[in-house]
């Protein structure tokens, strides 16, 4: 009889604590992760996207602020950089690899970096966006904190580049191994270079999902890009922009 009490007792010191934030976001992947796994890891059931819809609908249903939400949930965000460090150790692993692989890697970086770039703010100025939404989209595959503050010094909305890139993230993951397999690409190296160049964090923890060294590679390929989109996307979106209009 006392376990109802006991239970609303609960409810609402949780509520009132920013553990509520928290809990929701481990429930919400621990229950996403259950469903990954009743789909036998299928590309359409991401985790991370079931998690986001999972959180978003406890939040309606709640009525709960995410300023609220956010002062519960920062401890798992202050995890992403511990973890961004923590994907240099699979790298030492591929060392060998990685020396005897750096021109075409190098190429396939600066391709890559370049392509998508340019491909995003031609593609939204061509559809009839403006130069903010185009500075928005343009650092959509970098990381979220270096996509956040290029598109912040660009002009653009970094509340809109994060959701462009846990976007962009989620595509990268579902669809890239499937197209791989239809391109014939079956390189682990390749593949995971791939996914972390076009989709940073999310494609680099589906290519850990394939092997060590798929995620090693996408792993070197997130944080090579995150870096030489800060440092050229300053100066090639202002030339795009500038040559369309």
């Amino acid at each position: 009889m006392t376990a109802m009490p006991d239970l609303g007792q609960f409810w609402v010191y949780l509520s009132a604590s920013p553990l509520l934030g928290l809990t929701m976001t481990l429930c919400a992947y621990l229950a996403a992760h259950r469903v990954t796994a009743w789909f036998k890891g299928a590309p359409l059931a991401n985790p991370v996207a079931i998690s986001i819809a999972l959180v978003v609908l406890l939040l309606w249903l709640t009525g709960m602020s995410y300023q609220r939400y956010f002062a519960g949930a920062q401890f798992v965000h202050f995890l992403l950089g511990p973890a961004t460090v923590a994907l240099a150790l699979p790298l030492v692993r591929q060392l060998p690899r990685l020396r005897r692989a750096f021109l075409p890697l190098a190429a396939a970086l600066l391709l890559g970096c370049v392509t998508a770039i340019v491909s995003s703010v031609a593609i939204a100025l061509l559809l009839g966006a403006g130069p903010e939404l185009a500075a928005t989209l343009s650092p959509k595959s970098a990381t979220s904190p270096i996509a956040m503050a290029v598109s912040e010094r660009l002009g653009g909305i970094p509340a809109l580049t994060a959701a462009m890139v846990i976007t962009t993230g989620i595509f990268g993951a579902v669809c890239g191994p499937w197209l791989f397999d239809r391109l014939g690409i079956a390189s682990p190296a390749a593949r995971g270079f791939a996914l972390g160049l076009a989709s940073h964090g999310i494609g680099t923890a589906r290519a850990f999902q394939s092997g060590a060294t798929t995620g090693a590679f996408a792993g070197l390929a997130m944080g090579l890009n995150g870096a030489l989109t800060a440092l050229i996307a300053p100066w090639l979106v202002p030339f795009v922009l500038g040559w369309f209009a």
